[in-house]
């Protein structure tokens, strides 16, 4: 069931991006009065699951999701149907349009996800604002996974800045650190102020983790138990606040989560509280070293902020919500390219999109996702490689450039070229996915 409501919430974002980017491309193609001959939610390559013409233009479904696509009369586009050029162009035909027109053709669906992703922040803005955590509120310092040991920080650090940068949001904290790919961090340490050096040959390490590197830490409140729990056993009852291991003060989760591991098969001895009442109990942990108990969401342990918007307020904050999140995908895009860092293994296509998803149908997190997939649509398209709409931009400003017209070879050869190269990313990306299946992680 998890799986199917990811799949569907997946399957309903990307449908509603790519009927709305190709719109983006029609509507203008209508306007200047250029025909368009196939409007197509996912590829139809040998047959379509649905189709129907209307006027000039077939609309359909195709049983390929990859994507979607627009077919405009006198264009090189993916189709590579090139009879029709061999012919003199006609007045309707893309070819024939003045360099400005098809200009505005060919970024109308770029334009057109911005848009929808402005449009998305607004709404979320106006209905939920926005709601995170203060920095200053992570008052017990932070609860590391092993791989972000890496960057010199220990449990219980308070972390004051990340390049002499601070920032009022905590979430702001682990990415910053990523897309820096190297720098300082400033923490606050048993009383004491240090500055640490990391290096983007840490980075890797972090990217690998499906999760949080760095979270709040947070006091160990019994939350539930899971089948057959020592915790259990002990007596232990949900409410309950640890204190202590031994007689050892551990009063935060990251620290039994580090300890037990190592006690299987011993009696321990915890001290709870119940009530304002101190108590000790013994527990004899299994050979995994485990209690068998889940903390409560340690969310409550720390006062939020919700911050929310007047219709005035949520106009330009949608737009600095939408220039943050280009901005930060323009800087993973090039956290990909550095070698060192090994971003271009964690680089994910379908199965990782959908698994952004939650595993119950959550509107909040469909619309935010989705607007990061506006995003990032928007400027994968415009770059400028052959076959997307950024490569034809090229050629269309070369062309208002110069005064001279690509021919018809180069724009066959360049789209051929451009073809292999997305054939390329798409393997790299679904074939990354396939083999954390396969690695099971």
């Amino acid at each position: 069931m998890d799986i199917l409501v990811q799949a569907s919430q997946f399957i309903l974002s990307l449908s509603l991006l790519i009927v709305l980017h190709e719109l983006g491309h029609f509507i203008p193609a209508k306007i200047f009065k250029t025909r368009v001959e196939k409007f197509y939610l996912f590829f139809d390559p040998w047959f379509s699951l649905v189709k129907k013409k209307i006027g000039d233009t077939e609309y359909g479904i195709g049983w390929l999701p990859l994507g979607g696509y627009v077919k405009i009369s006198g264009m090189v586009d993916e189709s590579m149907d090139t009879e029709q050029l061999k012919k003199e162009p006609e007045e309707w035909e893309f070819r024939s349009k003045p360099a400005w027109q098809r200009l505005i053709i060919m970024i109308g669906g770029v334009t057109v996800n911005i848009i929808v992703a402005l449009a998305i922040f607004f709404g979320m803005l106006m209905y939920w604002g926005e709601e995170y955590l203060p920095n200053e509120e992570v008052k017990y310092g932070v609860s590391l996974h092993e791989a972000a040991r890496g960057l010199g920080l220990e449990d219980g650090d308070k972390i004051l800045r990340v390049n002499g940068n601070e920032y009022e949001r905590f979430n702001d904290i682990p990415k910053e650190i990523v897309l820096a790919e190297s720098g300082t961090i400033e923490v606050e340490r048993n009383g004491e102020i240090l500055t640490l050096e990391y290096s983007d040959d840490v980075i890797g390490g972090l990217l690998k983790i499906r999760g949080a590197f760095i979270t709040p830490r947070f006091k160990y409140y019994v939350g539930a138990f899971v089948d057959g729990s020592a915790a259990k056993a002990a007596g232990l009852e949900v409410g309950d606040r640890l204190l202590s291991l031994n007689g050892e003060p551990m009063e935060y989760f990251d620290q039994y989560v580090n300890t037990l591991p190592s006690m299987g098969n011993q009696t321990v001895t915890v001290e709870v509280e119940r009530d304002g009442r101190v108590f000790s109990r013994d527990m004899d942990l299994p050979e995994s070293g485990l209690m068998g108990v889940y903390p409560q969401n340690f969310i409550g342990q720390f006062k939020t902020e919700v911050k929310t918007y007047s219709f005035f307020e949520a106009i330009p904050a949608s737009f600095t919500k939408s220039k943050t999140l280009l901005t930060d995908y323009i800087r993973q895009f090039k956290l990909i390219t550095n070698p060192k860092t090994g971003a271009y293994k964690e680089v994910g296509g379908f199965i990782m999109i959908a698994n952004q998803f939650d595993t119950v149908w959550n509107w909040q997190r469909f619309w935010s996702f989705t607007a990061f997939l506006s995003i990032m649509l928007a400027f994968l398209n415009i770059l400028p490689i052959p076959a997307l709409d950024g490569g034809h931009v090229v050629f269309v400003l070369w062309e208002m450039a110069s005064g001279k017209k690509p021919s018809t070879k180069v724009l066959e050869n360049a789209q051929m070229v451009g073809f292999f190269i997305l054939i390329g990313l798409v393997i790299l990306a679904n074939g990354n996915d396939i083999m954390r299946l396969l690695g099971g992680n």
